[in-house]
């Protein structure tokens, strides 16, 4: 870990025109606009049979328009994780690349691969990301009890439901995504269990490593920060909610013809909403944050660098709103739509994106010399 940090950051000294790189999913183009608004060059890594985004209808090129596209360059490989072969690093290095994770990197090159053979530098925390999985030492619901935040009630055992939870296990075909059901008792959660492990959609190792998570009704918000080591200042740049499938369907359903429906309820997320949230509660907000921002720095050399979001649930009780947090995500959130809330534009009088904000942070950082304080 120190060694790989320590090369990292030597590595960030010596760039004096960075690139930024980044994998072709996710949130790829943001990060490569957030390049060319300021000037900076940008390479997006792509694998064979999803490339063509970034190749043809993003790539840049010169049009009876004028400039057209964002995408620089784009190195095309077999699998993501053959991102970490020498000769691929090499590219990346001779480029002076600064790469921005995404999920994507996590799920596809692999915590592993991203810790020990990746020798470009990451901006943000490269170990933090592993901290997203909730079968880890020191993962997001420890820094979250540590730094004193509400979250959920968890459960060891179905034997200890006493409301309604959401089980969230992976699913058997895609370990990438998660299968989530619903149980308000260990009857049920059995019952539906052993269903879905007929179906194949879970396995019996997955869900004895599900997390049980008491489900909080209440009105759900990302929020999308930055942290600067730059200016060691918190910026909330951008509030989202999600559009997932077949949720998102059933629920535009009136009662009746969702009663009578038989379908397994999926929350896989395949788009955002933009929102915003009532001025008041914004304290709250911040003060959530600045929490974890600090206690992580206890447990995670570096820190929070760049990005995160609090996935959060706000409910009423006893005449109050509480915020819970029931997810955090240490690196670049994949709703490019919150750079069209207010927020960013009441610090910076503008709206920015997230990934301009990142090439922002960059640019300077290589301006000031101080490339080595965001990256790893």
């Amino acid at each position: 870990m120190e060694q790989i940090t320590k090369k990292a950051k030597n590595l960030a000294k010596t760039f004096s025109f960075p690139t930024i790189a980044v994998l072709g999913s996710h949130s790829a183009l943001d990060v490569c606009q957030g390049a060319k608004s300021n000037g900076l060059k940008n390479i997006v890594i792509c694998q064979k049979g999803r490339e063509l985004v970034y190749t043809n209808y993003y790539k840049s090129k010169k049009t009876i328009f004028g400039n057209f596209g964002c995408v620089d360059k784009t190195i095309v490989l077999n699998s993501f994780k053959d991102i970490v072969e020498k000769k691929v690093v090499d590219e990346l290095l001779a480029q002076q690349s600064i790469f921005v994770p995404n999920r994507s990197f996590s799920v596809y090159v692999g915590y592993g691969n991203i810790e020990q053979n990746f020798e470009v530098p990451v901006f943000g925390n490269r170990f933090l990301l592993r901290a997203e999985e909730r079968n880890v030492e020191k993962n997001q619901h420890f820094l979250l009890k540590k730094a004193n935040i509400l979250t959920p009630k968890t459960y060891s055992s179905p034997e200890e439901i006493d409301r309604l939870v959401l089980v969230k296990a992976l699913e058997e075909k895609r370990p990438y995504e998660r299968a989530f059901f619903f149980a308000s008792s260990a009857e049920e959660y059995y019952q539906k269990a052993n269903k879905l492990i007929e179906q194949k959609i879970i396995s019996k190792q997955n869900l004895a490593q599900a997390t049980i998570e008491e489900f909080v009704v209440g009105a759900q918000f990302n929020f999308n920060f930055f942290y600067s080591p730059l200016t060691k200042q918190l910026e909330l740049l951008g509030i989202d909610t999600r559009r997932q499938t077949n949720l998102d369907g059933i629920l535009r359903l009136p009662y009746l013809q969702q009663k009578d429906l038989q379908v397994r309820v999926t929350n896989i997320e395949v788009g955002h909403i933009s929102c915003t949230i009532r001025e008041s509660l914004l304290e709250q907000v911040f003060d959530l944050a600045e929490k974890l921002v600090k206690t992580t720095k206890d447990y995670y050399p570096d820190g929070i660098i760049g990005p995160f979001a609090l996935q959060s649930a706000i409910a009423e009780q006893d005449g109050t709103e509480k915020i819970y947090v029931f997810d955090v995500s240490f690196r670049i959130p994949g709703s490019p739509g919150t750079a069209y809330t207010p927020y960013s534009k009441y610090i910076f009088s503008t709206n920015l994106s997230f990934g301009e904000r990142i090439a922002l942070e960059i640019k300077k950082a290589a301006k000031l010399g101080e490339l080595d304080k965001i990256v790893t």
